[in-house]
């Protein structure tokens, strides 16, 4: 099966996040404050929302750019990787300004550190968020990361007027938890699906387990919601909110990891993101697009470069070898 075979008409998978250029380059360690090192490789790929897009596409979903996309070279890498993968940009392109990068240094560890521009993708409207037009069913991805700075006035503004039928899948990243108790309120809000790893989920609810964070997590989301957080190699864990805030009935359900060999984490989240939205846009149940969502990261963290997601008859393979 080829990484378009299989795509479908059906629930999209939309983001509204920043694609941005990753520069990466490896080093033996991070150099002191002030200090030098000398890098064993340079590469430069299409980052950021692009991660959980080819993650999305590549396990099947019809997946879509909603965010901005600058003009220059950087622009055009993100377009160029994208097409590549059937993903459409719905956007249109921001003029006479580029795509920002997001310059990362991966230590042999496998630890990532990153210094991050912004550009061209930070100039989102509702206007050019709307030329995604969600409808019921469609996932829209959220990142943490847009409710700060330029992006974050008229994305909430843009959700605000969204059809509660469309489903907001919330990755927080670190910057949700330095936003405001009532801007952090209103965004849990509107979603539907959360997200994030282990330290993100304690962020918001002081629970350093990750099976009590989920539960705690659960309880902030509205009736329905479901709380997905992740626990690097070990796996994840699944909880659906039950019938009002505050109100979580059952317990979590834990989906073991395939640990691996790490050379490369970045992007490893996303990945497991994009296949996780792609299953459940293809009818998946939650138990289901979670594991494969772990045999994807597992794949992912043994190749280098961040959108490096296996396709779907990938993961098919992975879960097949783990079974024999």
């Amino acid at each position: 099966m080829t990484m378009h075979e299989g795509r479908r008409h059906g629930p999209r998978v939309i983001h509204t996040a920043q694609a941005l250029v990753d520069e990466v380059v490896e080093v033996d360690a991070l150099p002191a404050r002030g200090g030098n090192a000398v890098a064993q490789s340079y590469a430069r790929y299409a980052g950021g929302a692009v991660n959980i897009l080819v993650a999305a596409a590549r396990s099947g979903a019809d997946a879509v750019l909603a965010g901005a996309v600058g003009t220059g070279a950087n622009g055009d890498l993100v377009r160029a990787a994208l097409a590549a993968e059937g993903v459409v940009v719905s956007s249109p392109p921001v003029p006479d300004l580029d795509t920002g990068i997001c310059f990362v240094m991966v230590e042999t560890s496998a630890e990532r550190t990153f210094v991050t521009t912004q550009g061209a993708e930070r100039r989102v409207t509702v206007e050019s968020l709307a030329t995604a037009a969600p409808v019921d069913g469609d996932l829209v991805c959220v990142s943490g990361f847009s409710l700060v700075g330029l992006t974050r006035d008229p994305l909430l503004a843009w959700l605000d007027a969204l059809d509660r039928r469309v489903v907001v899948v919330l990755d927080p990243g670190a910057a949700f938890a330095d936003l405001t108790d009532e801007l952090r309120e209103q965004v849990l809000g509107r979603t539907t699906v959360w997200t994030s790893n282990a330290h993100e989920a304690a962020q918001l609810t002081g629970r350093s387990d990750p099976a009590a964070a989920t539960v705690a997590v659960a309880a902030r989301l509205p009736a329905g919601a479901v709380a997905v957080v992740r626990d690097g190699p070990r796996g994840c864990w699944v909880l659906e909110a039950g019938a009002g805030r505050s109100v979580v009935d059952g317990a979590p359900t834990y989906l073991p990891g395939f640990p691996q060999e790490a050379v490369d984490t970045n992007g490893a989240g996303d990945t497991h993101t994009g296949v996780l939205v792609a299953c459940r846009a293809g009818g998946a149940d939650w138990a289901t697009a979670a594991r494969r969502a772990n045999a994807a990261g597992a794949i992912k963290v043994t190749r280098r470069g961040p959108a490096t997601a296996p396709t779907a008859a990938e993961i098919d393979d992975f879960l097949a070898a783990q079974e024999a």
